[in-house]
C-alpha cells in the first residue's frame, strides 16, 4: 500500500472538509504551487484514497428528517440468504447505510424517511418482503449529536 506523506494527509483533510477546494486554493493554504498539488490529488484519486466527491444534503430540507436504526436478524445464515439480503438492500433507496455484523444481530440499517407513516410503509411493503428475515428491531433518532463523513488521518 502506498504511504502517505504529511502533505498528502493535509490535502485529504482539506478535501474532506470541502471537496470543492481547488488545487490552487489548497496550494495557497500550504504555501506551495498549484501544479504539484493538482498532481498529488490526481495520484490520491488513482490510488483509491479518494473514492468520490459528493454533496451532503440537509435531511430536513429534503423531507427525510426521521432517522431509524433498524437491526435485522436472519432466520438462517447460509450464503445464499445472506447474499440475497445484501442484493435486495441495495435496491432500497430509504436505506442510507447497511452493515453486516458479527454477534446476535446480523445487519444494522440506517434509514431516512419523511414520517413514521412512511417508515411503517417501508417496513411493511419493502423491508419485510425480503426473504429470510427473522426479527426486525427499530429505534428512532431523537437528536443527532455528531455526524461526520471525515476520517482522522
Amino acid at each position: 500500500m502506498e504511504q502517505l506523506d504529511e502533505t498528502d494527509k493535509i490535502i485529504l483533510r482539506i478535501l474532506q472538509k470541502d471537496a470543492k477546494k481547488t488545487a490552487k486554493e489548497i496550494a495557497s493554504q500550504l504555501k506551495l504551487t498549484p501544479s504539484p498539488i493538482y498532481d498529488r490529488i490526481r495520484r490520491l484519486e488513482s490510488l483509491g484514497f479518494i473514492k468520490k466527491y459528493v454533496a451532503i444534503l440537509d435531511k430536513d430540507l429534503i423531507n427525510k428528517s426521521v432517522t431509524s436504526i433498524c437491526q435485522v436478524s436472519m432466520r438462517y445464515h447460509n450464503e445464499a440468504f445472506i447474499e440475497n439480503f445484501e442484493q435486495e438492500i441495495q435496491k432500497l433507496e430509504e436505506v442510507q447505510e447497511c452493515y453486516h455484523l458479527a454477534g446476535q444481530v446480523d445487519f444494522v440499517l440506517k434509514i431516512h424517511v419523511n414520517s413514521l407513516e412512511e417508515y411503517h410503509d417501508f417496513i411493511k411493503y419493502k423491508l419485510s418482503k425480503i426473504e429470510n428475515i427473522g426479527v426486525l428491531n427499530s429505534t428512532f433518532v431523537l437528536k443527532e449529536i455528531k455526524h461526520s463523513s471525515e476520517f482522522y488521518i
